[in-house]
């Protein structure tokens, strides 16, 4: 599993998360401005394995 971290069209940074088989498994979701928020969303999501599962 990786991310990867690139600019968008509107030069704006975000994240894909690909899986072992290099599918897509998540992303961003919104562009940042500054590389190190970006850097800082894939952080919470790294550290979130913890967080509980809710349904409705």
């Amino acid at each position: 599993m990786f991310y990867y971290v690139y600019k968008d069209t509107t030069n704006q940074w975000r994240w894909t998360l690909f899986a072992g088989n290099n599918k897509k498994i998540a992303n961003s979701g919104e562009g940042y401005f500054n590389k190190a928020d970006c850097l800082s969303a894939i952080a919470l999501v790294k550290g979130s394995a913890s967080a509980p599962i809710r349904e409705s």
